[in-house]
């Protein structure tokens, strides 16, 4: 792994759909995913749980596993506040907690959050500013904790390579894995996330896969277009099959390799069921010899 910080491993899971649940089925899934042998457990942050709570609940639950609030909200809090719980889970867990920040959707931060959206990249670039520049919360007790930006488009990336450890892509196909390693060069860490469907016989996902990769298509639309997928908005069966990819475990373990390959440091694996309030163990359980090596 590039640089000092939490020790992710090859693979994690990104557990999607924990807000769905109560607290208590948050916790053994959180202990299920540890007890797996994933490397890393990583959220986001919607409308759901805030995410340094969130963060608190998943550290608390489990021993080892590095927990990554991998799209933090830069809207539902002010930087100084971010930076202090940063700081505060790092002196709590030290060396498991991974902040991640995203730059958030027009819709969450003024019609949920009550703020004016701002430029994507201009309003990270302050944002970092202002958390560099906090004294409030407690002192470090080291090194600054690491931290990651949710970065797909070109500017973000460069930013992520420029002001912290790395990005963390959600979504994206191999193509963009290998674009991102690119720009942001042979040190930064690249953790991407793929949404998969552990379906052995292929036979009962395909409407499943279609509605959640066209969930994933208005801020990748532009994106993908340029990753040369033609037409898009007719959601191609190959365009699905790169951004969900759904089979046996081994295939699912293919693409794994073909992350890292193009350069992924970590992979994070979102398992996509009919069942979204309900979290995956036996799904989880059932892919981990196949993706942890």
């Amino acid at each position: 792994m590039r640089g000092e910080g939490p020790a992710l491993g090859r693979a994690g899971i990104w557990a999607g759909d924990l807000d769905s649940c109560s607290v208590a089925d948050v916790r053994e899934a959180a202990a299920a995913i540890e007890d797996a042998g994933y490397g890393a457990l990583w959220f986001p942050e919607t409308t759901g749980r805030e995410a340094m709570a969130q963060a608190g609940i998943l550290l608390s639950a489990t021993r080892r596993i590095a927990v990554a609030a991998g799209a933090a909200d830069i809207y539902a809090r002010d930087a100084v506040t971010t930076a202090a719980g940063q700081r505060t889970h790092d002196e709590a867990f030290p060396g498991r907690f991974l902040l991640g920040l995203w730059e958030s959707h027009p819709s969450l931060a003024e019609d949920v959050r009550g703020h004016r959206f701002g430029s994507p990249c201009e309003t990270m670039r302050a944002y970092l500013d202002a958390m560099d520049a906090a004294s409030a919360g407690p002192p470090p007790t080291g090194a600054l904790p690491r931290r990651v930006l949710a970065a797909l488009g070109l500017d973000l990336l460069a930013l992520a390579r420029e002001r912290a450890w790395g990005a963390h892509p959600l979504g994206m196909p191999v193509e963009h894995t290998r674009n991102a390693r690119a720009v942001l060069g042979p040190d930064a860490l690249l953790a991407v996330t793929q949404l998969v469907i552990l379906d052995p016989g292929r036979s009962g996902s395909a409407d499943l896969a279609r509605s959640y990769a066209a969930a994933l298509l208005p801020n990748r639309r532009d994106l993908l277009k340029d990753l040369g997928f033609e037409d898009v908005d007719a959601l191609g069966d190959r365009l699905v099959d790169a951004l969900v990819v759904r089979g046996p475990a081994g295939d699912i373990a293919h693409r794994v390799e073909e992350h890292l390959d193009a350069g992924a440091d970590h992979v994070a694996l979102f398992v996509l069921t009919d069942t979204p309030a309900i979290p995956p163990v036996r799904q989880w359980r059932a892919l981990a010899p196949a993706v942890l090596g």
